[in-house]
């Protein structure tokens, strides 16, 4: 229900349902709202923003699998690896791209959010900004510049995350793009400078070379620093092969802009490029609700603290989602969501985050899920690993796309396997079998012997696992 109603209860009359808040309305909450009325409470959810949704469908996972998709296919056009496949030179109209993913944007809005709100009568949206005033009760600023006191029996925060902008002299002063501006720019510049060395910097950089942008990225160490080293190093040698300029280490000490270029002043030299786009993380939106009135413990960064089942340290209160210390995913959040909505009724659901997968949308793409050879060391285990290159999966082979690698870490003394890192086209379709493996306790020579299909991508999974006792290149190229 769309309106400025707002529910009010008394928590210790059995006849009135539960009233829960819920501040935000992107996937973790509408997720929570879901469970919880189900199990028979009423909700009210408090937006500030125009509309409701999200990151993931308004300005994050849609629109940017959409412009990667595009600048994929207009790639093979410009590129392609077989010989009797002529290449041509892609005619791209980045408006039309624009308004291709602005139209799915607002049909999976309409589709997957407000229609919930028009159908469901125990969930009311409340437009405005929240603030706490004690563990009940939330003071909310509407459009209009009103104020309305809101009390709930719990409170559920889902506030999600905006890019972090860095303190770089000058940059405030020039019309730099975030991820947003990027993902629905209507013109694409000749040349696009990127500060930032991972997820959101990568996929979109990598979109825009491929769309026809000359491309240059500015890490402040190397590539997904954060991660398995051979990820970044291989996934360097893609981006340079492809035509990406990566400069590791490299920052920027000031920026300009000259009404047409900006400029950039580095430990490089100065670099200059007609778009700048600011992609170094995203911080938790907190700083705005009060959370210093009733006690939320934080990171420095903003995140609420949660445990395992998205309790704050406040009693009654709730977070989930990229306003947390949860991984930024969004099916982390609508998972989240849902178990948050279980324990906020009064249930006992966790969630396990040591089987995660995660994927980077380049190409090739980064998958991972459990431990690095690293994380699995300093965890006490004995490791051994093992990487298989591409070149030795066949599916790769006849795809004539061999770049990447697969490994595998596991514990030694029992073969148990701890941690998968990928990197390959099409890597996100693997990573999922992984994880299964990794979540039912599998060892390297269980993956060994399953059936897998031949000729597919994931049966590098097996190649990779025979590696742990075999010479894959003695064996013939199916051999089981």
């Amino acid at each position: 229900m769309i309106n400025d109603e707002v529910y009010t209860s008394d928590v210790t009359d059995i006849k009135v349902a539960m009233h829960i808040a819920i501040v935000g309305s992107g996937s973790g909450a509408f997720a929570s709202a879901i469970k919880m009325v189900e199990l028979g409470a009423r909700v009210t959810m408090i937006e500030g923003a125009k509309v409701v949704s999200g990151s993931c469908v308004n300005t994050g996972c849609v629109p940017s699998k959409i412009l990667i998709r595009a600048a994929q296919l207009a790639h093979q056009q410009r590129d392609n690896p077989f010989k009797g496949l002529k290449n041509s030179h892609p005619q791209v109209n980045r408006s039309l791209i624009s308004q291709q993913q602005t139209a799915l944007v607002d049909e999976l809005r309409d589709t997957k959010y407000i229609s919930i709100l028009e159908s469901n009568p125990a969930i009311t949206l409340l437009k405005g900004y929240a603030r706490f005033e004690n563990e009940n009760t939330l003071l909310i600023k509407k459009p209009d510049g009103s104020e309305k006191e809101l009390r709930a029996d719990r409170i559920l925060i889902a506030t999600g995350a905006t890019p972090i902008i860095p303190p770089i002299n000058g940059l405030a002063d020039t019309p730099y793009w975030t991820s947003t501006e990027a993902l629905f720019a209507e013109e694409l510049p000749e040349s696009l400078l990127v500060i930032g060395s991972s997820v959101i910097a990568l996929e979109i950089a990598q979109a825009y070379h491929r769309l026809g942008c000359s491309v240059t990225i500015l890490a402040r160490h190397t590539l997904l620093y954060a991660e398995e080293p051979l990820l970044g190093e291989r996934l360097t040698e893609c981006f340079e092969r492809e035509g990406i300029q990566v400069l590791n280490n490299t920052q920027a000490s000031s920026v300009s802009y000259d009404g047409k270029f900006f400029s950039l002043d580095t430990n490089e030299g100065v670099l200059s490029a007609d778009r700048l786009l600011i992609a170094t993380g995203r911080h938790a939106n907190t700083a705005q609700l009060g959370l210093e009135n009733v006690g939320v413990a934080i990171q420095k960064n903003g995140a609420v603290i949660v445990n395992d089942k998205m309790e704050t340290s406040t009693a009654h209160i709730y977070a989930v989602g990229d306003c947390s210390n949860m991984p930024q995913y969004v099916y982390v959040a609508a998972a989240a969501g849902t178990k948050a909505g279980v324990n906020i009724m009064g249930g006992d659901a966790r969630l396990d985050l040591s089987t995660m997968p995660a994927v980077i949308f380049t190409d090739p793409q980064v998958a991972t899920v459990g431990l690095t050879e690293t994380q699995a060391v300093n965890a006490g285990f004995e490791v051994i690993s093992r990487v298989l290159d591409m070149e030795n999966v066949p599916r790769a082979l006849v795809n004539f796309e061999t770049d990447g690698f697969i490994k595998l870490v596991a514990d030694k003394p029992t073969g148990k396997i701890l941690g998968a890192q990928i990197l390959a086209h099409e890597g996100g379709e693997l990573i999922q079998s992984a994880t299964l493996a990794i979540r039912n306790n599998m060892t390297v020579d269980d993956l060994a012997g399953q059936l897998f299909p031949y000729l597919t991508m994931v049966k590098g999974l097996k190649l990779c696992a025979q590696t742990f006792s075999k010479d894959i290149k003695e064996l013939s190229c199916c051999a089981g």
